[in-house]
């Protein structure tokens, strides 16, 4: 059995939203393989707490830390200490052994109809991948553990995908069926502060949504953003991840970064 984690960057609404991207990432790995990871996690945390005094149990989420607020600016980091943390943060990811990440992007800048399903279509299209992905050995199944925030709305859409599940064609304009048959239970709740595996989610889904403004939607970063993260910067840290990407979840992508509507 496999365990998959989920954690986004962004919001899932159109009318006043407060962002033009969705990405929703979602990491998996087999579940003989969760202490193992768990405690490279803890080492590397113990690591940041030794060399930077960042406390173990503090939740690092990606945006809030690169931006200096609350909690971090209590750190009194400069933008480089700031940014070499953040680097660190990838190559340790990017090191990380039998774990990976599928990041799926909606374009809302693109979206003719504000009854569009962010959310829906971007869960879909993630677990059909990481379905794609188990299914040449049909024992595999996987179970969804996400924040608390959303697991009533995913809880409700992945029991619609499997019973009805449209999956858009390579080849036409069309669709065809592929329901979801690996998926265990319902996803189960957990607070993200209390979870490694979700911030790690966090952390890929706030750098990929940072690549997708610029690539797909050929936009400029938060003014915030601009004077202590540059474009080089963003790919050093998405080499550094790239190796626990699922690069196969969108070939034509040096990333993998699924992006929708097409």
């Amino acid at each position: 059995m496999y365990l998959v984690y989920f954690d986004e960057s962004g919001d899932d609404g159109i009318i006043n939203s407060s962002s033009h991207i969705f990405v929703l990432t979602g990491c998996y790995f087999h579940y003989l393989k969760w202490k193992e990871i768990f405690e490279s996690i803890k080492e590397f945390r113990y690591y940041l707490k030794k060399e930077f005094n960042i406390p173990m149990k503090i939740e690092i989420k990606a945006k809030h830390f690169i931006l200096n607020k609350n909690p971090y600016k209590d750190f009194n980091f400069s933008n480089e200490i700031r940014i070499l943390i953040f680097k660190k943060i990838a190559n340790f990811i990017g090191n990380l052994h039998d774990i990976k990440f599928i990041n799926v992007l909606i374009n809302k800048k693109v979206i003719e109809n504000e009854n569009y399903p962010i959310l829906e279509n971007s869960l879909k299209y993630n677990i059909q991948r990481i379905e794609n992905d188990l299914e040449s050995y049909p024992v595999n199944r996987f179970l969804i553990i996400t924040d608390q925030g959303r697991v009533g709305k995913m809880q409700k859409i992945t029991r619609k995908i499997q019973r009805y599940n449209p999956i858009p064609s390579k080849y036409s304009d069309g669709f065809y069926r592929k329901e979801i048959k690996l998926m265990i239970e319902d996803p189960l709740p957990k607070n993200s502060k209390e979870s490694y595996f979700i911030q790690l989610c966090d952390y890929v889904s706030y750098v990929i949504g940072l690549y997708g403004i610029k690539k797909y939607l050929n936009g400029n970063w938060a003014k915030r953003l601009r004077p202590i993260l540059n474009y080089d910067d963003l790919i050093e840290i998405l080499n550094l991840i790239k190796p626990v990407l699922n690069l196969m979840a969108n070939p034509k992508d040096e990333y993998g970064l699924v992006c929708y509507p097409k």
